[in-house]
């Protein structure tokens, strides 16, 4: 509506303003955001739409010769916006500028002019480029990615049916048009649309507000504390303690670098900081535990050969073979279904991704019965490899008898579903109405669907 306005301003002296405000509104229509008003608070946008405002204003920017580095842009984003996000990439490159792209999105990978491949695996069995060149070699080079652009995910055969339904009704949340929707129980729910179309609003505030007992697995941070840690978070630690208790005859409060056995200089972080006045402090490791956290007394009592701190420089894959605890193999077993057998115990949870974090709470939640399970982005971070895996363990959770509902973009996880509800039709102001329900099958003959087109 501003872009009318501004352009009816005939005014001489006006005419540089009126040509910067009018290029920069174009870009803010171009990438999809037409729909947002200036006065709208940047903490009420979705993760989507705030990526795509700071690249505009990275656009507005008159410097040439500069380089950009994007962390997964696409993130939030649905296939149609995509490729708009490819033209705006493209544009900042044709400025003159050097864009570097951190992405897992298929139609990003293909529209870069160099690719870099990092592997060949994730955690220590990666940290190598496996393959650098342009996208047609990548296909032809036998690397995890190259392997899984190759192949397309079909369309699910059969469908689930649902034992019930659970009512939205009357939501008006944010841009939600009185929407009521029925979702169906004891099955793979996935909400898709375009960014900013509702979907957040409709489940995680009008649905969670009426169903207060279902489990959220979000992208929020899980814990930014150095304390914690895989092992902590999922309660691994609590019986690696008791086992460790067990065997040495001594008080479990000592196998805790925040309790009893807590190095007496470093008060069990590892680290010690220098402050140095005015600089930025200096974080080193502790010269007394040598980082390990522990006290040296506490580091002589062994468990089948292995002190504490060996146990927690364990990877999730190494521990699931040396902790033959009843009590432990479930919960490690949940993490390596989720992909994170290359973390170790240890690592503390302030130094992880994203994605590694959603995956953790989800590891930490999987072994809840009989719940309904929201899924807020899962595929956020994730590698293609990883979709199939993520994709075992949604459908694990139905089959035992879940509920489980899915906000997603990826293409794999729709095609994978057993219902569908598209929101519409577009962003901000001209969605927030639900514009499809059925299976993916029957999404296909939706021609008023902006996702029937990319599936």
């Amino acid at each position: 509506e501003l872009l009318e306005v501004v352009k009816d301003l005939t005014d001489p002296a006006a005419a540089p303003i009126v040509r910067t405000l009018t290029e920069r509104l174009h870009h803010l229509v171009d990438i999809g955001l037409e729909y947002l008003s200036l006065d709208r608070v940047t903490d009420t946008l979705s993760g989507g739409e705030s990526q795509r405002v700071k690249i505009v204003k990275n656009l507005n920017g008159s410097l040439v010769d500069v380089m950009y580095i994007f962390d997964e842009p696409s993130v939030g984003l649905h296939p149609r916006d995509v490729h708009r996000l490819n033209e705006l990439l493209e544009k900042l490159r044709d400025k003159g500028n050097t864009v570097i792209v951190v992405e897992h999105d298929p139609d990003v990978i293909k529209g870069a002019d160099y690719l870099v491949d990092m592997g060949p695996r994730a955690g220590s069995e990666g940290g190598q480029v496996v393959y650098e060149g342009d996208f047609a070699g990548l296909l032809k080079a036998d690397t995890l990615t190259g392997n899984y652009l190759l192949h397309k995910r079909p369309l699910k055969e059969t469908f689930r049916q649902a034992t019930g339904v659970l009512p939205i009704v009357h939501a008006t949340v944010n841009n939600l048009k009185d929407v009521s929707v029925d979702i169906p129980t004891g099955v793979l729910t996935v909400i898709t649309g375009v960014a900013g179309s509702g979907k957040s609003s409709l489940i995680t505030e009008a649905f969670l507000r009426q169903h207060q007992e279902a489990v959220v697995i979000d992208q929020e941070a899980i814990g930014t504390s150095s304390r914690s840690n895989p092992a902590t978070y999922t309660g691994i630690m609590d019986d690696v303690r008791k086992a460790f208790a067990a065997a040495n005859h001594a008080d479990a409060g000592l196998f805790s670098f925040n309790s009893k056995g807590a190095c007496p200089n470093c008060q069990g972080l590892g680290v010690t900081y220098t402050d140095l006045g005015f600089l930025e402090g200096v974080k080193l490791p502790c010269e007394v535990c040598g980082g390990k956290r522990f006290k040296d007394e506490v580091l002589a009592y062994t468990l089948n050969g292995k002190s504490i701190a060996d146990v927690l420089n364990l990877t999730v894959h190494q521990a699931l073979a040396f902790l033959k605890i009843k009590e432990v193999q479930p919960k490690l077993q949940a993490l390596s279904d989720v992909g994170l057998d290359y973390l170790t115990l240890g690592q503390p949870l302030s130094t992880l991704s994203g994605g590694e974090c959603q995956r953790i709470k989800l590891a930490s939640e999987l072994h809840k019965q009989g719940s309904i399970y929201v899924m807020d982005e899962p595929t956020t971070g994730l590698h293609l490899s990883d979709i199939g895996r993520l994709l075992t363990i949604m459908n694990r959770l139905v089959d035992g008898g879940n509920t489980v509902m899915v906000i997603e973009h990826h293409l794999d996880v729709i095609r994978n579903a057993d219902w569908i509800i598209d929101m519409g039709p577009e962003g901000g102001n001209k969605g927030g109405m639900v514009i499809f329900e059925g299976t993916p099958r029957d999404l296909l003959g939706a021609k008023h669907s902006l996702t029937s087109k990319y599936v």
